[in-house]
């Protein structure tokens, strides 16, 4: 059962996900920083910006 759910997940995610595409403007977005501020990519315009993602302290990833 565990192992369908996954195949269901990870179908779901890499086939029917919108993946940006390289050299394309990325899609608007509003993220939350660790001290909760929001970042929307609007405030970033005209300026370089790098987006890096790590997994949470003592998790898996």
């Amino acid at each position: 059962m565990l192992m369908r759910i996954l195949l269901l997940l990870f179908l779901k995610t890499f086939l029917f996900s919108n993946t940006p595409e390289i050299g394309k403007p990325a899609p608007n977005f509003i993220l939350h920083d660790q001290d909760d501020q929001i970042h929307k990519l609007d405030d970033y315009k005209s300026k370089k910006l790098v987006i890096y993602f790590f997994p949470k302290a003592e998790t898996p990833g």
